[in-house]
């Protein structure tokens, strides 16, 4: 996606070769105008899947997923990194390591609103080592839902994320692949279509 791949060119900070910081228009900051044409361009290609539910990891996966859903017509759904005072109703958890924090997290979403019937799409802001995805995908496993496709705001091509994701059967669909961040320079892959 030319727009995303142009603003992380424009404003994305290269902190070491394997970390990429883009806190001015999507993980602090976020660009509403971006994340609506964000929105816009996963439900054009998962639009034949009949979504029923995007699910996302909090809090940068909220955004994206949230425009996500609007455009497709169904909830959005965010997975809780902490379990919260009115969480007493059964949950579906799943464990997760994140690769920027460093720290291994238990995720739960509430088990009324994820369902054996539900098809859907999980969107996340980074691909990395595909933890993050792995844990949403075992949630929705264990509702039984089937999970139709991963979407992917910037993917970091030169680790094992995605092929963690294919090896599971799950689909990504990347809007910014990049091949490296060395010698300070953004490299993008080509478009994933």
């Amino acid at each position: 996606m030319k727009a995303l791949q142009d603003r992380i060119k424009q404003d994305g900070n290269i902190l070491t070769k394997g970390v990429l910081k883009v806190d001015s228009f999507i993980t602090h900051q976020v660009d509403p105008e971006l994340m609506e044409k964000i929105g816009q361009e996963f439900a054009r290609k998962f639009r034949t899947q009949q979504i029923t539910k995007v699910v996302t990891l909090e809090s940068s996966g909220i955004a994206p997923a949230l425009y996500t859903a609007q455009a497709l017509g169904v909830p959005m759904i965010f997975a809780r990194k902490a379990k919260s005072l009115t969480m007493d109703e059964e949950l579906l958890t799943s464990e997760v390591y994140s690769f920027t924090k460093q720290i291994t997290s238990q995720i739960s979403i509430s088990k009324k609103f994820l369902h054996q019937e539900d098809r859907v799409l999980i969107i996340d802001d980074f691909l990395a080592n595909g933890q993050a995805a792995k844990g949403l995908a075992a949630l929705c496993q264990q509702a039984g839902a089937t999970v139709c496709g991963i979407g992917i705001l910037i993917e970091k091509s030169f680790q094992p994320g995605r092929a963690l994701l294919e090896s599971m059967e799950l689909p990504v669909y990347s809007l910014a692949r990049i091949a490296s961040l060395e010698n300070q320079q953004i490299d993008f892959l080509g478009d994933d279509e």
